[in-house]
């Protein structure tokens, strides 16, 4: 499911890694519907201990049109993550094209309660076997 290399990002030693896949099983074409899973792993590369405490999604399907979600934490956590650890979650989206890109960021935290945003990789959500979205 997850065979390709992830999208990867690093700020100020947050690496943030995305796998997205194609769930054919929950898309349906003919009703203008496409869904997408994603597997996002957060990794603290850093000296201290890092809360991630909103996210902010930037969605484009392949016709430009853009939204932006966001709210706090993820999955219903602000999970805070120690040096060396990392957390994972899953999460998905659908769009009325079968193709589109998701970038973003997470607001973080450090332990001095310095807040920064932690860059999310673009990445393409595309049809296996479909047209690639430039």
């Amino acid at each position: 499911m997850h065979d390709s290399r992830p999208y990867e990002a690093e700020t100020e030693g947050v690496v943030v890694r995305v796998r997205p896949s194609y769930l054919a099983g929950q898309s349906d074409p003919d009703e203008g519907r496409w869904v997408w899973a994603y597997q996002v792993e957060i990794e603290n590369r850093g000296d201290q201990a890092v809360q991630l405490m909103a996210r902010r999604w930037i969605i484009t399907d392949a016709h430009g049109h853009v939204e932006t979600v966001g709210g706090p934490g993820v999955v219903g956590e602000q999970p805070l993550i120690a040096p060396g650890d990392s957390f994972s979650y899953a999460s998905g989206c659908p769009l009325p094209t079968p193709s589109g890109l998701m970038a973003g960021a997470y607001t973080m935290t450090d332990e001095a309660g310095r807040s920064f945003e932690a860059t999310i990789p673009t990445f393409s959500l595309d049809v296996p076997g479909g047209r690639v979205l430039n």
